[in-house]
C-alpha cells in the first residue's frame, strides 16, 4: 500500500532563504505559496516533493512550527505516498499506529500516525489524484532518507513489520548498525545512535547525474562540499554537502548506469 515517498517538511527560520538554499542545491525552481501562517517553499525531483515551510504568522500552525524550530532548522516531518488509503488507514490502526482520521485536500487525501507509536518520528502517509511534476536538473531524486534510532529492532518492527517495507539490508559496520528498507525506488536508512532519546528524522541522499560536476557547481555558488570520494555501495561516486541546506545533512550520490 505504501509505494514509496511523497514529500519531506524541511522547517525553516526563513521560507525565501531556504527556497533559495534548495534552488542551488537541487538545481531548480522553487514555488512559493502561503496559508494559516504558514509560507511553504516546494521543489519537486523525481520521486520526493521537498516542502520547506517557515512561520510568519500568529496562527497555530505557525506556533507548531516555532517550536519544532526550538531544536532549529531541519528535517521534520517524512509523507509516504500511498495506494488505496482508506486500506491503509485500517492497516495502521490495526497494528496500533493509532492513525487520526483521514483528511481530504485540494487534489489529496492524508493521514498522520501517532508520533508517540512511530517513536518521535512524523509521519504521514498521502494518496493523491496525480503525481508533483518535476522539472529537470542536475539533481535526479532522492535516494536514501535517513532516520536515526536509538533501538534498532523497534525501528525495525515499525517500519517493516507495520508499514511493511521491504528489509534489504541489516549490518553492523563498527560502532553502526545500519538497515535499508525499499521504499519504491529509493530506500529509507535507519542507522542506530545509542544516544538519542527517540527515533528522528535526519538526512537526505539525492541521486546526480554526475557527482564531479555537481561538486563543481555547489563548491563554485560557494558552498562547503567534501571531494568526490568512492561510496559504500559499489558503483557509487558521493560527496557531502556541508551547509546550505536548512540543517539537513546531505548527501550527493552518483549511480553507476546499469549494464
Amino acid at each position: 500500500m505504501i509505494t514509496g515517498f511523497d514529500h519531506v517538511v524541511i522547517a525553516a527560520n526563513d521560507a525565501d532563504a531556504g527556497a533559495r538554499a534548495y534552488e542551488l542545491l537541487l538545481d531548480r525552481k522553487a514555488s512559493l505559496t502561503q496559508d494559516d501562517g504558514v509560507a511553504t517553499a516546494r521543489l519537486a525531483t523525481a520521486n520526493l516533493v521537498v516542502e520547506i515551510m517557515a512561520p510568519i504568522g500568529e496562527t497555530e500552525a505557525a506556533t507548531r512550527l516555532r517550536a519544532a524550530l526550538e531544536n532549529g532548522e531541519g528535517l521534520k516531518s517524512l509523507v509516504f505516498a500511498a495506494r488505496d488509503l482508506d486500506a491503509l488507514h485500517k492497516r495502521a490502526d490495526r497494528v496500533g499506529l493509532a492513525p487520526d482520521a483521514i483528511q481530504t485536500g485540494d487534489g489529496f487525501r492524508r493521514f498522520r500516525a501517532d508520533k508517540a507509536r512511530t517513536h518521535g518520528a512524523r509521519l504521514f502517509f498521502l494518496e493523491r489524484e496525480a503525481p508533483a511534476e518535476a522539472l529537470a536538473g542536475d539533481v535526479i531524486g532522492i535516494d536514501h532518507v535517513v532516520v536515526r534510532t536509538p533501538d534498532p529492532e523497534r525501528a525495525a518492527a515499525l517500519y517493516g513489520a507495520r508499514l511493511g517495507l521491504d528489509m534489504r539490508l541489516d549490518r553492523e559496520l563498527m560502532d553502526r548498525r545500519l538497515m535499508f528498507f525499499r521504499c519504491g525506488d529509493a530506500i529509507l536508512e535507519v542507522v542506530r545512535v545509542s544516544s538519542l532519546p527517540q527515533d528522528d528524522l535526519w538526512g537526505l541522499s539525492w541521486r546526480v547525474k554526475d557527482a564531479d560536476a555537481a561538486r563543481t557547481r555547489l563548491a563554485n555558488a560557494g558552498l562547503d562540499v567534501s571531494d568526490v570520494r568512492t561510496g559504500m555501495k559499489p558503483g557509487t561516486r558521493v560527496f557531502t554537502v556541508r551547509n546550505g541546506a536548512c540543517g539537513v545533512p546531505t548527501l550527493m550520490l552518483e549511480t553507476a548506469p546499469r549494464a
